[in-house]
């Protein structure tokens, strides 16, 4: 099986590819569609795709998580592409955060206001 990371990469360089400014048409491809509809579509697909995650959980059903699961990560994935980030940039946060508390994490972040 491939390393995930490279996994992500490939998948991260697609969806760069649908992008309008790249040429993406949103009559032949999805990802197209909706890096042309902008934030509203892909975001109100993050959140079905996150609700059907939970859902998943909550029947205990392991196989559909797993597809669930896959269907928000590549929709969060879109979402990056929108905002010109990358997969490694969420891996590199991640990296960041090992070997912390989950409280400490939290503690170190700037205060919102």
């Amino acid at each position: 099986m491939n390393n995930a990371s490279e996994i992500l990469r490939r998948l991260a360089d697609t969806l760069e590819s649908r992008l309008p400014a790249h040429g993406g048409d949103p009559a032949s491809s999805y990802t197209a569609k909706l890096l042309h509809k902008g934030p509203d579509a892909f975001l109100k697909k993050i959140g079905e795709e996150a609700t059907e995650v939970v859902m998943a959980a909550k029947d205990n059903d392991a196989e559909k998580l797993v597809y669930e699961t896959a269907d928000l990560w590549y929709h969060s994935l879109v979402a990056l592409t929108y905002y010109g980030k990358r997969p490694e940039d969420v891996l590199a946060e991640l990296a960041r955060r090992e070997g912390l508390s989950g409280l400490e994490e939290k503690a170190s972040r700037p205060l919102e206001s």
